[in-house]
């Protein structure tokens, strides 16, 4: 059974908002305060409130800074990436805490140089060194790691609208290291003249999460609401977040399937356009003999890819081929968890992927490739490396 948590992001997320959440779940505010004095930090107190949004309540966190303790916080010229990285590494907090810390940080740093086009150890945190943010971010690993969270799942993120003041000016909504964090990542428009989804939120949620998508299945335990700041008329300003169990033991990801029929192409083309579908990183191209109007024989090109890689492979097909448009849906995937590893035979070393359920090994593929090269090389029948391959992994295990 894995413990899974389902982030509801119908509000958006926010630093502030996560660890909230965490402490509604469960997560005790004498622990967090604990683990958090690790940290050689001082000249902060966090306070926790339960507080109603429409009617809902849930927990809202407060940093209290220090006023005489500013000089404190180099609110003239920030912490650099490596001081805040520094400060999470040497402190007594757990491994897999400071792991997770360090990488939303690294994260954030790569977002906010690349919008200020600048190397990512000049950047100044100006509003992330702030100490409410190194809380919030090593705040909410400890509480993942405290809850026992094992996979982590997150609705598409509603962005919201309009203009917010930063310490370089006033900035559009979602501020642009928000939108660089979420490359890759699901997000819809809402019509709420506020930032909704922040870069500290954006940074969290975009390395926690396993997955994007609908709520996975499973039997629901704990369910956490975290306050924002603001109050809007539109929605609840809460993030959601429900933990329960899962007796999914495959890997589940979402996939998109681009296909289209073509009755007017030579086939000698295929072959390039299969190449270059697959450098652009699809993850198969088959193609399926069809019947189209008028009786004719076609193809359907079906390629699978993912997110990321969608307009690009849509753009290739259609500059490629004689198509017209393309059918585009989504399609869940579960799988075995794969490793890779290398195999000793007596022909020679090869390459072998091995499907996995937990730490229990269920398929061994070797790579064609290798074990041709090996029956080639040693003059044998390919099926000969192929069992050398399955006996000499029997007993190694």
């Amino acid at each position: 059974m894995k413990k899974v948590a389902y982030f509801d992001c119908f509000s958006g997320i926010s630093g502030d908002m996560t660890l909230g959440v965490l402490v509604d779940l469960g997560l005790k505010p004498e622990v967090l305060k604990d683990e958090l004095l690790k940290l050689n930090l001082d000249g902060y107190k966090i306070n926790f409130n339960k507080v109603q949004k429409h009617g809902i309540t849930g927990t809202k966190v407060d940093i209290e800074l220090d006023n005489h303790d500013h000089h404190h916080e180099h609110n003239h010229h920030g912490r650099h990436l490596s001081d805040i990285i520094k400060l999470i590494s040497e402190s007594q907090l757990n491994q897999d805490v400071k792991d997770m810390a360090e990488k939303i940080f690294t994260r954030l740093g790569e977002a906010e140089a690349k919008v200020h086009n600048v190397d990512i150890e000049k950047i100044h945190f100006h509003e992330v060194g702030a100490v409410d943010s190194i809380l919030d971010i090593v705040g909410s690993a400890i509480g993942i790691n405290t809850l026992g969270i094992d996979k982590i799942y997150s609705s598409p993120l509603p962005l919201g609208q309009g203009f917010v003041k930063s310490s370089h000016g006033v900035i559009p909504v979602p501020a642009p290291a928000t939108v660089e964090l979420l490359r890759g990542i699901p997000a819809k428009r809402t019509e709420v003249s506020a930032e909704l989804v922040t870069p500290t939120g954006a940074a969290i949620i975009s390395t926690i999460t396993d997955s994007f998508g609908p709520i996975p299945d499973m039997t629901i335990e704990n369910i956490g609401y975290g306050a924002g700041t603001k109050d809007f008329t539109e929605q609840p300003n809460l993030l959601r977040v429900i933990i329960g169990t899962s007796k999914d033991v495959y890997e589940s990801d979402v996939i998109n399937v681009v296909e289209t029929n073509i009755d007017d192409m030579s086939p000698q083309v295929y072959d390039l356009l299969m190449d270059k579908l697959f450098s652009i990183g699809a993850l198969d191209v088959f193609l399926t003999p069809i019947l189209m109007k008028k009786n004719r024989p076609a193809i359907k090109l079906t390629v699978l890819v993912e997110s990321t890689k969608l307009q690009e492979a849509c753009a290739c097909i259609l500059s490629e081929t004689t198509t017209m448009g393309v059918r585009i849906y989504e399609a869940n995937r579960k799988k075995l968890a794969r490793e890779m590893t290398e195999i000793e035979t007596e022909y020679g070393k090869v390459n072998v992927k091995l499907g996995k359920i937990g730490d229990e090994v269920i398929k061994i593929i070797p790579e064609y490739d290798n074990c041709k090269q090996l029956a080639e090389k040693n003059n044998v029948p390919i099926m000969k490396v192929h069992q050398a391959v399955l006996t000499a992994f029997s007993n190694i295990k």
